[in-house]
């Protein structure tokens, strides 16, 4: 599950290198920045795959929220906050499939290569903790992540659709049903209404999101 979102028991609540115009960044060349491949404002929700002792790369939903540096939270004891600690480095992933979003966010994905088929654009960062804390019980670690590396796998015309916004707002709430510090009817009824909004406006593809949300949760 996602590791963002409060749940202890979760993993979350074109093809040329970016340069900050669409080209490379070599992070790997000493002493040229890095920059993320797209502009970042409030919170934007990713996609983000970690090395796991296992030799493959676990995908997880993880919230960039923007800033200087930007960060992200992990919560509980999860797979992405150990693989931080292990390699204090992951690749950040830009998607805009909802299933793909969905799975990543309330299931156990792996794949041996770290960058996700259905990326637009990805970004390997370094990550550094730097605050820590509880809230409801759950351990929280805040990190700093700082761009390594990017690259743009494909442009598109940005369509707004509801039913993606509902999908990503469900596996917020599904991640916190086995949460004691939430109210259960309170999750399920926003459920029930995210589902609504995903019937009445979206896509075949967020269809099929909400029901591995449905699969993957206790919902």
């Amino acid at each position: 599950m996602s590791d963002d979102r409060g749940t202890q028991s979760s993993d979350r609540t074109g093809r040329s290198d970016s340069d900050g115009e669409g080209g490379s960044t070599g992070g790997d060349d000493e002493g040229k920045a890095a920059t993320w491949p797209v502009a970042l404002s409030g919170v934007t929700e990713t996609v983000v795959t970690t090395l796991g002792p296992n030799g493959l790369w676990n995908a997880a939903a993880l919230g960039l929220h923007a800033g200087d540096p930007v960060t992200a939270r992990t919560w509980g004891n999860t797979r992405t906050r150990r693989n931080f600690h292990r390699q204090g480095e992951c690749y950040i992933q830009f998607v805009d499939d909802p299933v793909t979003f969905a799975n990543a966010a309330l299931s156990i994905l792996e794949s041996s290569e770290p960058v996700l088929e259905s990326a637009c654009a990805w970004c390997r960062v370094a990550v550094e903790r730097v605050d820590t804390g509880t809230d409801g019980g759950t351990d929280w670690e805040e990190w700093a992540l700082w761009p390594l590396q990017s690259r743009i796998e494909r442009e598109t015309v940005p369509t707004i659709d509801r039913g993606f916004g509902a999908v990503v707002e469900a596996t917020v709430a599904a991640s916190r049903l086995d949460v004691g510090d939430y109210d259960e009817d309170e999750l399920r009824d926003r459920l029930a209404y995210y589902a609504s909004v995903v019937d009445r406006a979206g896509g075949s593809r967020e269809r099929e999101a909400l029901e591995r949300v449905r699969k993957h949760s206790s919902w």
